[in-house]
């Protein structure tokens, strides 16, 4: 993910870029996301939970997603502003974030969703991970 700041004519916009599937990119610019594709752009490489069988004979039910838990007492909690799907996971445990820094990206209303840490901290715990359905109010990534 990269955000970048630019001017066009004297008036700022703010673009956050996200590589989806097949290389397409999904550009949010001053809060309305698209779908684009590059000419000769190539798509990074899947992670593991993304390679698919080459030849399947009956494709194997999906696995269940886990649900969100709760955030242990005494630890800041990171937690969804609306219901959505998280698409990305911008962090690990043990990573130092600042207040502001972007944590989690959740798609919301066919839009990418910065959730962004609301103190400055280490990532103590993942409470979610991508592709998960989550609600207002459920706890994503513990602080401490």
């Amino acid at each position: 993910m990269n955000d970048f700041k630019f001017k066009i004519d004297g008036k700022d916009y703010t673009a956050n870029v996200v590589e989806g599937e097949s290389g397409k990119l999904n550009v949010t610019v001053n809060g309305k996301s698209y779908e684009v594709e590059v000419p000769g752009h190539v798509a990074a490489k899947p992670t593991v939970h993304h390679i698919k069988p080459a030849v399947a004979a009956a494709a194997p039910a999906a696995a269940p997603v886990a649900a969100p838990r709760k955030a242990s007492a005494g630890a800041n909690a990171v937690t969804a502003p609306l219901p959505g799907t998280i698409t990305s996971i911008e962090v690990k445990v043990g990573d130092p974030v600042k207040a502001g820094q972007t944590v989690i990206v959740m798609e919301a209303m066919k839009m990418a969703n910065n959730i962004t840490a609301e103190v400055d901290g280490t990532v103590k715990n993942i409470l979610v991970q991508q592709g998960a359905q989550v609600q207002t109010g459920d706890a994503l990534i513990e602080i401490g």
